[in-house]
């Protein structure tokens, strides 16, 4: 029987978030026997020795990978503007247009590798670089703590992190002394708060330093801190980013001198250390501060008097408004598993017989965006936030063929969506840069972007045709402000954003041109993401007409503008020519061995394992591949799947995690889990690393890469709630593994928020509460039930009620 349920009443939540933080705060940071309980914490039982181990801490704009040594403790310090380079008009080709139609005409001849030498001579980037004005993302710096030296032995050494409120600790026993350091990055107060005390009174001694490896220097500040100023590299003659960081002690108590070599701590007791960051970045987000050095100086005279207590309990309230809204039990809690470290936990997991382990990855992977993305600020990149050094892998960018969109997969189902809200502003701020790109290179309307982009609005094609000439990356930033449309309902949203989207559809519908066999509408040049064909004459290619992807992502767009028209009555011609366009796209096609196809031929793949599974987009995130819709398509996409396999990078591996989901094989998407959750290590004789899952639980490509956390997250969603407007699938791709659980606060595409509960493999019980009302078919095992319902009701299912 259907019962629906008042709206619950959450006056006061604020208040009692509030409450609940001073309340820790005054029994001690991690006093919470309901925390431990959950096994929301990350826990070891040595330091880190490399950035891979260490344990992050953020507030969207500021960063730090926090080591926890003993004799020395080391803070890698990011921000999320640190990037060089600069804006520069000269990365597009001026006469790029005018080799065009050559470069077309060679690909409708089937001269692709042709082509493909006239696309590198003239269709790419103009002397750009991660050391010209491209620039890359750096860290900011390093503080250290140097303690004075001793050589007693160390006991009871243990660091974690405490994940509901976003805090690390390191505490251990040296020499008769309990030293405890906890650290947390508060986003209401922008600063980093480091709190030492030592239980015995003048027990703390060392000496705090703020350095960097180039272009920065250090200076006392006053008697008890530091200020650290300098200017990135712009690329070019101009003036580059400046940036500044400050440190300041306050150590009641104890003697305190700063100079430039750093601030002499000696007979601290209880000892907080603030750090503050800025820079004056100008872009199309974030904190613009024209003067980092008096910014820097300001966020820490606006906290300067208030207690560690009092700033950790605004943190915790902050944190714990984003964190709450969801939560997740996998089988039941094992304790023998939890008392182990992170470290020996993840060695041990295997075969997915530790359900509690894929629930802390889960939450880790929501704590990493609430860290690494906040409302107003910049995107998460590949590395989210943290950094260290002075350059990153793939100069930490913003990589647009299927990394920064798996960054905010998560977001939406988990109650994150205003989270994605950076990535809503990056792809706004390409439209003035990208309509230049568009007209230089294409000779068209709308505005294009390709393989990469950066703080600094690039928009050109990359360096290598191969990898850097790929058109569709409009489409596919666009699909996440159309979804968020679709879960939110949002029209005024929708009205402030419908010009990107009008303006990517206006680049497709002027580029297309039709291919002469079927007479379809088609790219040219493009590529399936960094994938290479033989061609008939056996020579290697990537440069193509139409790749599936492409094919598959214009359909998509011209379909969400056809909708957001209509919805916001606008553009009714541009529609019907977006209806007649998109009628003649080429179709996906399934290849002679049974295959997606993943090009307009059946062309052999130089390598069959390619980590990019770019041609399955319209299975996932997409929805043109439906196992009930589209049956055989879907048995073509398992196929693909199979012939891929499943080792591969790790963001590859967090893909399949939510393409078998879609499938609905959730024991094949399980053991892509157990491939991911595999430790990362070194093969010694080939001198490389293997994909998988580092100490603290980053993801390894290898290197790091963020965005394999974000995809496994988002593919272990996939398998417990899929939707549709208007439509919702529960547990449809459940794995036998994890017979037992409970979710909480899963959101679905046409504002509906999800709590479910099974056992035994089998749905107990699930509620359905309704943001907006309207019309939701809900399925479960085959059957279905149909729900009207009014906003802010919520309606109780269980098995009996699916016919």
């Amino acid at each position: 029987m259907l019962i629906p349920n008042p709206p619950a009443r959450r006056r006061g939540n604020a208040r009692v978030y509030l409450m609940l933080a001073v309340v820790a705060a005054v029994l001690g940071l991690f006093s919470g026997a309901s925390l431990a309980a959950q096994n929301l914490q990350l826990h070891y039982d040595a330091p880190a020795n490399t950035f891979n181990e260490a344990l992050p801490l953020g507030n969207g704009r500021m960063g730090v990978m926090v080591y926890g040594g003993v004799q020395q403790a080391r803070y890698s310090l990011s921000e999320i503007t640190m990037f060089s380079g600069s804006r520069y008009d000269g990365a597009d080709r001026d006469d790029a247009v005018n080799y065009l139609p050559k470069i077309r005409q060679l690909l409708l001849e089937g001269r692709n590798v042709d082509a493909e030498q006239l696309t590198n001579q003239h269709f790419t980037w103009s002397g750009e670089g991660a050391n010209a004005h491209y620039g890359t993302y750096q860290g900011l710096g390093t503080l250290t703590l140097d303690f004075a030296a001793n050589a007693a032995p160390v006991s009871d050494y243990r660091r974690r992190l405490d994940i509901p409120s976003a805090t690390s600790e390191a505490r251990y026993t040296q020499d008769g002394v309990r030293y405890r350091r906890e650290m947390f990055v508060s986003a209401p107060d922008q600063v980093m708060v480091l709190h030492l005390t030592a239980d015995r009174t003048g027990g703390l001694n060392f000496v705090a330093k703020l350095d960097r490896a180039e272009r920065a220097t250090v200076e006392g500040d006053g008697a008890n801190g530091l200020l650290m100023q300098g200017e990135l590299d712009s690329g070019g003659s101009g003036k580059g980013l400046t940036f500044a960081a400050r440190v300041r002690v306050i150590a009641p108590g104890a003697s305190v001198h700063a100079d430039a070599h750093g601030i002499r701590v000696e007979h601290g007791t209880d000892v907080t250390v603030l750090i503050s960051e800025a820079t004056d970045y100008d872009g199309f987000a974030g904190r613009h501060s024209a003067d980092p050095v008096a910014a820097s100086a300001a966020d820490l005279q606006r906290v300067a008097s208030r207690s560690v207590a009092q700033l950790h309990a605004v943190h915790v309230a902050d944190f714990r408004s984003w964190f709450d809204r969801f939560s997740l039990q996998l089988g039941s809690i094992d304790s023998a598993r939890e008392a182990m470290s992170t470290r020996a936990r993840l060695d041990a997991y295997g075969d997915g017989g530790d359900p509690g382990f894929a629930a802390l990855y889960f939450q880790y992977a929501r704590y990493l965006l609430i860290s690494s993305s906040r409302p107003g600020g910049l995107p998460s990149n590949l590395q989210g936030l943290w950094a260290e050094g002075t350059s990153t892998p793939w100069n930490g960018d913003y990589h647009t063929n299927v990394n920064i969109e798996m960054n905010y997969w998560p977001a939406e189902p988990t109650g994150l969506g205003e989270l994605v809200q950076p990535l809503f502003a990056l792809t706004a701020s390409l439209q003035q840069p990208g309509a230049k790109t568009a007209q230089r290179y294409y000779g068209a309307r709308g505005w294009v972007v390709h393989t990469l982009t950066n703080l600094w609005g690039f928009t050109a094609p990359g360096a290598e045709a191969s990898w850097g000439v790929w058109q569709g990356a409009p489409a596919w930033l666009s699909f996440h402000i159309w979804d968020h449309y679709r879960y939110t309902g949002d029209r005024d949203f929708l009205r402030r954003y419908y010009p990107v989207l009008r303006g990517a559809a206006r680049f497709y519908a002027d580029v297309l041109i039709e291919e002469p066999s079927h007479h379809w509408l088609v790219t040219a040049p493009s590529s399936s993401p960094e994938n290479t064909v033989y061609m008939e004459d056996g020579r290697k290619a990537a440069i193509v007409m139409g790749p599936a992807m492409d094919e598959e992502l214009i359909r998509f767009l011209f379909g969400a503008v056809i909708g957001a028209s209509q919805d916001l009555q606008v553009d009714a011609d541009f529609r019907r020519e977006l209806k007649a366009k998109r009628a003649r796209l080429a179709p996906i096609q399934i290849s002679p061995d049974g295959r997606i196809q993943e090009y307009l031929k059946p062309y052999r793949e130089v390598e069959v394992h390619h980590r990019h599974v770019s041609h399955l987009w319209g299975l996932f995130p997409g929805n043109q591949i439906d196992l009930a819709e589209t049956p055989k398509l879907a048995a073509a996409a398992a196929r693909s799947l199979d012939v891929r396999g499943d080792d591969s990078t790790g963001w590859s591996e967090a893909y399949k995690v939510n393409l078998w989901a879609h499938l609905g094989d959730g024991n094949r998407a399980l053991h892509l889990l157990d491939v991911l959750f595999k430790p990362a290590s070194r093969d010694t004789r080939l001198g490389h690393e293997w994909a998988g899952t580092y100490p603290n639980l980053f993801n390894a490509g290898p290197p790091f890469q963020i965005d394999g956390n974000f995809g496994a997250t988002s593919g272990m969603v996939e398998m417990l709630m899929q939707s549709e407007p208007g439509q919702l699938d529960l547990l449809p791709a459940l794995p036998d593994a994890w017979s037992q659980g409970d979710v909480r606060g899963l959101h679905a595409r046409g504002g509906f928020v999800i709590d479910m509960r099974w056992a035994k493999g089998k749905l107990v019980e699930a509620s359905v509460r309704s943001l907006r009302g309207g019309d939701c078919v809900v399925r479960y095992g085959g059957r279905q039930v149909s729900l009207s319902t009014k906003a802010g009701q919520t309606y109780k299912l269980h098995p009996a009620d699916f016919l």
